[in-house]
Protein backbone atom coordinates (compact mmCIF):
# COMPACT_ATOMS: atom_id res chain seq x y z
CA UNK A 1 0.00 0.00 0.00
CA UNK A 2 1.74 3.23 -1.09
CA UNK A 3 1.64 5.73 2.00
CA UNK A 4 -1.06 7.81 0.16
CA UNK A 5 -3.34 5.05 0.03
CA UNK A 6 -2.30 4.73 3.84
CA UNK A 7 -3.38 8.20 4.55
CA UNK A 8 -6.45 8.53 2.78
CA UNK A 9 -7.47 5.51 4.65
CA UNK A 10 -6.29 7.03 7.65
CA UNK A 11 -8.28 10.12 7.52
CA UNK A 12 -11.72 8.99 6.67
CA UNK A 13 -13.32 9.08 9.82
CA UNK A 14 -12.10 12.26 10.75
CA UNK A 15 -11.64 14.68 7.22
CA UNK A 16 -13.87 12.77 4.85
CA UNK A 17 -15.53 16.00 4.18
CA UNK A 18 -12.42 17.87 3.84
CA UNK A 19 -11.09 15.65 1.57
CA UNK A 20 -14.34 15.63 -0.92
CA UNK A 21 -13.36 18.41 -2.55
CA UNK A 22 -10.05 17.93 -2.98
CA UNK A 23 -8.61 17.70 -6.92
CA UNK A 24 -10.86 15.19 -8.00
CA UNK A 25 -13.32 17.43 -8.14
CA UNK A 26 -11.18 20.07 -9.29
CA UNK A 27 -11.02 19.96 -13.10
CA UNK A 28 -14.69 20.92 -12.87
CA UNK A 29 -14.71 23.80 -10.51
CA UNK A 30 -12.26 27.15 -9.76
CA UNK A 31 -10.76 28.65 -6.85
CA UNK A 32 -10.18 26.00 -5.03
CA UNK A 33 -8.91 27.09 -0.78
CA UNK A 34 -5.54 28.18 -1.31
CA UNK A 35 -3.05 25.99 0.88
CA UNK A 36 -1.68 26.35 4.19
CA UNK A 37 1.91 26.47 2.82
CA UNK A 38 3.28 27.91 -0.23
CA UNK A 39 3.66 25.12 -2.64
CA UNK A 40 5.41 25.99 -6.07
CA UNK A 41 4.93 23.74 -8.82
CA UNK A 42 6.70 23.56 -12.08
CA UNK A 43 5.92 24.26 -15.81
CA UNK A 44 5.04 21.30 -17.24
CA UNK A 45 3.64 19.24 -13.84
CA UNK A 46 -0.11 20.59 -14.95
CA UNK A 47 0.86 20.88 -19.13
CA UNK A 48 -2.30 17.67 -19.34
CA UNK A 49 -5.03 19.11 -17.48
CA UNK A 50 -4.01 23.04 -18.31
CA UNK A 51 -2.53 22.56 -21.71
CA UNK A 52 1.09 23.67 -22.72
CA UNK A 53 0.54 27.64 -22.73
CA UNK A 54 2.54 28.25 -19.72
CA UNK A 55 0.47 31.40 -19.02
CA UNK A 56 -2.67 29.10 -19.03
CA UNK A 57 -0.39 26.60 -16.58
CA UNK A 58 -0.45 29.32 -14.21
CA UNK A 59 -3.69 30.33 -14.40
CA UNK A 60 -4.82 26.70 -13.57
CA UNK A 61 -2.54 26.30 -10.53
CA UNK A 62 -3.92 29.46 -9.23
CA UNK A 63 -7.18 28.31 -9.71
CA UNK A 64 -6.69 24.88 -7.38
CA UNK A 65 -5.10 27.37 -4.23
CA UNK A 66 -1.54 27.62 -5.46
CA UNK A 67 -0.21 30.66 -4.55
CA UNK A 68 3.40 30.42 -5.74
CA UNK A 69 5.51 28.64 -8.61
CA UNK A 70 9.32 28.11 -9.24
CA UNK A 71 11.06 27.35 -12.61
CA UNK A 72 14.81 26.40 -12.09
CA UNK A 73 14.80 27.61 -16.20
CA UNK A 74 13.70 30.74 -16.05
CA UNK A 75 16.91 32.71 -16.99
CA UNK A 76 17.03 30.98 -20.09
CA UNK A 77 13.93 31.75 -21.29
CA UNK A 78 13.13 35.01 -23.68
CA UNK A 79 12.94 38.13 -21.71
CA UNK A 80 9.50 38.98 -23.15
CA UNK A 81 8.23 35.79 -21.75
CA UNK A 82 9.78 36.46 -18.53
CA UNK A 83 8.02 39.46 -18.51
CA UNK A 84 4.89 38.53 -19.14
CA UNK A 85 5.26 35.32 -16.49
CA UNK A 86 5.80 38.00 -14.09
CA UNK A 87 3.06 39.78 -15.09
CA UNK A 88 0.60 36.77 -15.04
CA UNK A 89 1.78 35.97 -11.34
CA UNK A 90 1.05 39.83 -9.88
CA UNK A 91 -2.53 39.28 -11.52
CA UNK A 92 -2.87 36.10 -9.71
CA UNK A 93 -1.18 37.38 -6.64
CA UNK A 94 0.87 34.42 -7.09
CA UNK A 95 4.55 34.33 -5.56
CA UNK A 96 7.49 33.39 -7.87
CA UNK A 97 9.81 31.10 -5.86
CA UNK A 98 13.52 29.77 -6.96
CA UNK A 99 15.21 29.55 -10.39
CA UNK A 100 18.83 28.55 -10.64
CA UNK A 101 21.37 31.36 -10.42
CA UNK A 102 24.09 29.06 -10.23
CA UNK A 103 24.65 25.90 -10.80
CA UNK A 104 27.87 24.10 -11.62
CA UNK A 105 27.35 20.22 -11.14
CA UNK A 106 30.67 18.46 -12.29
CA UNK A 107 32.73 21.31 -12.47
CA UNK A 108 35.46 22.30 -9.67
CA UNK A 109 34.12 25.96 -9.29
CA UNK A 110 33.98 26.63 -6.11
CA UNK A 111 36.87 24.41 -4.45
CA UNK A 112 39.74 25.33 -6.70
CA UNK A 113 40.67 29.56 -6.99
CA UNK A 114 40.74 29.68 -10.48
CA UNK A 115 39.92 33.38 -11.25
CA UNK A 116 38.81 32.71 -14.58
CA UNK A 117 35.96 30.27 -12.97
CA UNK A 118 35.25 32.71 -10.58
CA UNK A 119 35.14 35.67 -12.62
CA UNK A 120 32.60 33.41 -14.54
CA UNK A 121 30.46 32.54 -11.47
CA UNK A 122 30.23 36.30 -10.24
CA UNK A 123 28.97 37.18 -13.79
CA UNK A 124 26.39 34.79 -13.34
CA UNK A 125 24.93 36.11 -10.01
CA UNK A 126 25.28 39.27 -11.26
CA UNK A 127 22.93 38.46 -14.67
CA UNK A 128 20.68 36.37 -12.30
CA UNK A 129 20.16 39.51 -9.96
CA UNK A 130 18.78 41.23 -13.56
CA UNK A 131 16.46 38.69 -14.37
CA UNK A 132 15.13 38.49 -10.57
CA UNK A 133 14.19 41.96 -10.75
CA UNK A 134 12.13 41.34 -13.72
CA UNK A 135 10.11 38.28 -12.44
CA UNK A 136 10.03 39.52 -9.07
CA UNK A 137 12.24 36.67 -7.39
CA UNK A 138 13.89 37.07 -4.04
CA UNK A 139 15.39 33.34 -3.82
CA UNK A 140 17.88 31.39 -6.48
CA UNK A 141 19.67 28.48 -6.16
CA UNK A 142 23.29 28.03 -5.88
CA UNK A 143 24.90 25.01 -6.51
CA UNK A 144 28.78 25.38 -5.56
CA UNK A 145 29.87 22.28 -7.99
CA UNK A 146 32.18 19.91 -7.16
CA UNK A 147 34.20 18.62 -4.16
CA UNK A 148 38.07 17.94 -5.87
CA UNK A 149 38.22 14.12 -4.80
CA UNK A 150 40.91 11.10 -4.90
CA UNK A 151 44.40 10.86 -5.21
CA UNK A 152 44.93 13.34 -7.62
CA UNK A 153 43.00 16.14 -5.54
CA UNK A 154 44.88 19.64 -5.35
CA UNK A 155 43.43 20.89 -1.83
CA UNK A 156 42.66 19.11 1.58
CA UNK A 157 38.81 19.48 1.76
CA UNK A 158 39.07 22.10 5.00
CA UNK A 159 41.05 24.05 2.18
CA UNK A 160 38.61 23.85 -0.19
CA UNK A 161 35.81 24.53 1.96
CA UNK A 162 37.66 27.90 2.80
CA UNK A 163 37.66 28.64 -0.72
CA UNK A 164 33.78 27.93 -1.13
CA UNK A 165 33.25 30.21 1.76
CA UNK A 166 35.46 32.82 -0.20
CA UNK A 167 33.25 33.16 -3.04
CA UNK A 168 30.19 32.65 -1.78
CA UNK A 169 30.66 35.80 0.81
CA UNK A 170 31.37 37.83 -2.70
CA UNK A 171 28.14 35.95 -4.46
CA UNK A 172 26.39 37.52 -1.32
CA UNK A 173 28.15 40.98 -1.85
CA UNK A 174 26.27 41.04 -4.77
CA UNK A 175 23.24 40.03 -3.59
CA UNK A 176 22.89 41.98 -0.42
CA UNK A 177 21.98 45.78 -1.90
CA UNK A 178 18.84 44.22 -3.67
CA UNK A 179 17.40 42.25 -0.90
CA UNK A 180 17.80 38.80 -3.01
CA UNK A 181 19.23 35.73 -1.39
CA UNK A 182 20.90 32.93 -2.57
CA UNK A 183 19.95 29.57 -1.32
CA UNK A 184 22.16 26.62 -0.85
CA UNK A 185 21.22 23.44 -2.33
CA UNK A 186 22.83 19.86 -0.65
CA UNK A 187 22.36 17.10 -2.96
CA UNK A 188 22.56 13.46 -2.72
CA UNK A 189 25.26 11.11 -3.83
CA UNK A 190 23.78 8.00 -3.96
CA UNK A 191 20.55 8.34 -6.71
CA UNK A 192 21.34 11.80 -8.23
CA UNK A 193 24.31 13.77 -7.73
CA UNK A 194 27.71 11.88 -6.77
CA UNK A 195 30.79 13.71 -6.45
CA UNK A 196 28.79 17.28 -5.41
CA UNK A 197 30.69 19.48 -2.34
CA UNK A 198 27.91 20.28 -0.59
CA UNK A 199 26.13 17.54 0.77
CA UNK A 200 24.21 17.43 4.19
CA UNK A 201 22.62 20.08 6.14
CA UNK A 202 24.86 20.41 8.65
CA UNK A 203 27.73 21.38 5.71
CA UNK A 204 25.22 23.75 4.79
CA UNK A 205 24.84 25.39 7.69
CA UNK A 206 28.23 25.60 8.36
CA UNK A 207 28.55 27.58 5.77
CA UNK A 208 25.96 29.78 6.54
CA UNK A 209 27.24 30.96 9.56
CA UNK A 210 31.01 31.27 8.08
CA UNK A 211 29.42 33.20 4.90
CA UNK A 212 27.19 35.63 7.97
CA UNK A 213 25.06 37.02 5.06
CA UNK A 214 21.35 37.57 4.98
CA UNK A 215 22.08 36.96 1.49
CA UNK A 216 22.93 33.22 2.18
CA UNK A 217 20.71 30.57 3.13
CA UNK A 218 19.90 26.96 2.86
CA UNK A 219 17.47 25.23 0.50
CA UNK A 220 16.40 22.58 2.28
CA UNK A 221 15.52 19.70 -0.78
CA UNK A 222 13.35 16.79 2.03
CA UNK A 223 14.11 14.18 -0.93
CA UNK A 224 17.87 14.46 -1.12
CA UNK A 225 18.03 14.96 2.49
CA UNK A 226 16.34 11.92 3.13
CA UNK A 227 18.82 10.08 1.27
CA UNK A 228 21.74 11.76 2.47
CA UNK A 229 20.81 11.42 5.88
CA UNK A 230 17.29 11.17 6.92
CA UNK A 231 16.55 12.52 10.26
CA UNK A 232 14.34 14.83 8.97
CA UNK A 233 12.28 17.00 11.38
CA UNK A 234 15.47 16.90 13.95
CA UNK A 235 18.09 18.05 11.01
CA UNK A 236 15.38 20.90 10.20
CA UNK A 237 15.29 22.15 13.47
CA UNK A 238 19.02 21.77 13.93
CA UNK A 239 19.11 24.27 10.66
CA UNK A 240 16.25 26.37 11.54
CA UNK A 241 17.84 29.82 11.74
CA UNK A 242 19.62 29.32 8.10
CA UNK A 243 16.83 27.80 6.37
CA UNK A 244 15.22 30.04 3.27
CA UNK A 245 13.36 27.54 1.79
CA UNK A 246 12.29 23.81 1.17
CA UNK A 247 11.55 21.48 -2.04
CA UNK A 248 10.13 18.36 -1.56
CA UNK A 249 9.75 15.05 -3.48
CA UNK A 250 9.08 11.41 -2.49
CA UNK A 251 12.08 9.07 -1.90
CA UNK A 252 12.42 6.05 -3.77
CA UNK A 253 11.00 7.87 -7.22
CA UNK A 254 11.27 11.30 -6.80
CA UNK A 255 7.69 12.10 -7.29
CA UNK A 256 4.60 13.56 -5.48
CA UNK A 257 4.18 13.22 -1.67
CA UNK A 258 2.50 10.11 -0.96
CA UNK A 259 4.49 7.93 -3.57
CA UNK A 260 7.34 6.93 -1.15
CA UNK A 261 8.71 6.69 2.26
CA UNK A 262 8.59 10.03 3.69
CA UNK A 263 5.63 10.92 5.86
CA UNK A 264 4.84 14.56 4.57
CA UNK A 265 1.77 15.29 6.15
CA UNK A 266 4.35 15.29 9.50
CA UNK A 267 7.09 17.05 8.02
CA UNK A 268 4.52 20.18 6.49
CA UNK A 269 2.56 20.30 9.86
CA UNK A 270 5.88 20.59 11.62
CA UNK A 271 7.33 24.10 9.78
CA UNK A 272 4.24 25.10 9.54
CA UNK A 273 3.53 24.89 13.72
CA UNK A 274 7.05 26.66 13.43
CA UNK A 275 5.84 29.50 11.47
CA UNK A 276 7.57 29.33 8.25
CA UNK A 277 5.91 31.49 5.72
CA UNK A 278 8.10 30.67 2.82
CA UNK A 279 8.03 28.79 -0.17
CA UNK A 280 7.65 24.72 -0.74
CA UNK A 281 9.11 24.10 -4.25
CA UNK A 282 7.39 20.93 -5.96
CA UNK A 283 10.69 19.37 -7.49
CA UNK A 284 9.33 16.46 -8.37
CA UNK A 285 7.53 14.50 -11.49
CA UNK A 286 4.55 12.92 -11.77
CA UNK A 287 3.70 9.46 -10.95
CA UNK A 288 0.92 9.27 -13.22
CA UNK A 289 1.04 10.28 -16.91
CA UNK A 290 -1.84 12.40 -18.61
CA UNK A 291 -4.28 14.67 -16.62
CA UNK A 292 -5.08 11.68 -14.32
CA UNK A 293 -0.98 12.00 -13.10
CA UNK A 294 -1.66 16.11 -12.93
CA UNK A 295 -4.75 15.92 -11.00
CA UNK A 296 -3.05 12.82 -8.56
CA UNK A 297 -0.79 15.35 -7.73
CA UNK A 298 -3.04 18.24 -6.35
CA UNK A 299 -4.54 15.59 -4.72
CA UNK A 300 -1.59 14.33 -3.13
CA UNK A 301 -0.76 17.47 -1.41
CA UNK A 302 -4.33 18.38 -0.13
CA UNK A 303 -4.05 15.38 1.78
CA UNK A 304 -0.77 16.12 3.19
CA UNK A 305 -1.84 20.14 4.23
CA UNK A 306 -4.22 19.20 6.24
CA UNK A 307 -3.68 20.84 9.41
Amino acid sequence: MQRREFLKSGMLAGGAAVLGSTAAQAADSKEQKPFNLKYAPHFGMFKNAAGNDPIDQLKFAADQGFTAWEDNGMKKKPKELQQKIADTMEKLNMEMGVFVAHGSIGKLTFTRKDKAMWDEVLKDIKDSVEVAKRVNAKWMTVVPGNLDEGPRARLAEGYQTANVIELLRRCAEIFEPHGMVMVLEPLNWYANHGGVFLQGSPQAYALCKAVDSPACKILFDVYHQQITEGNLIVNIDQCWDEIGYFQSGDNPGRKEPGTGEINYLNVFKHIHSKGFEGIVGMEHGNSKPGKEGDMAVIEAYREVDQF
